[in-house]
């Protein structure tokens, strides 16, 4: 008995926890006047809402009009 009600102890303690952890976008939001805020509201530098780079397609791998590999960045070479 005393197992059962410290898995559901734990498990409403879970319940309750979810929601702080639902924002998705991450800890900084940019506001409709364009202004970058933490996660508490308060004012944050630009450079933290920017979003991530994007991941290049290419896997720095090459191929030439022949189809054998070339440096990339050569003429005709194109990535894998």
């Amino acid at each position: 008995m005393l197992r059962f009600i410290c898995i559901a102890a734990v498990v409403s303690g879970l319940g309750t926890a979810a929601p702080a952890f639902a924002d998705a976008g991450g800890p900084y939001k940019l506001d409709a006047k364009g202004k970058c805020h933490d996660a508490k509201g308060g004012f944050a530098t630009a450079d933290k809402c920017k979003a991530p780079a994007a991941a290049s397609k290419s896997t720095g791998k090459c191929r030439d009009a022949k189809g054998h590999f070339a440096k990339c960045g050569t003429p005709g070479a194109k990535p894998v």
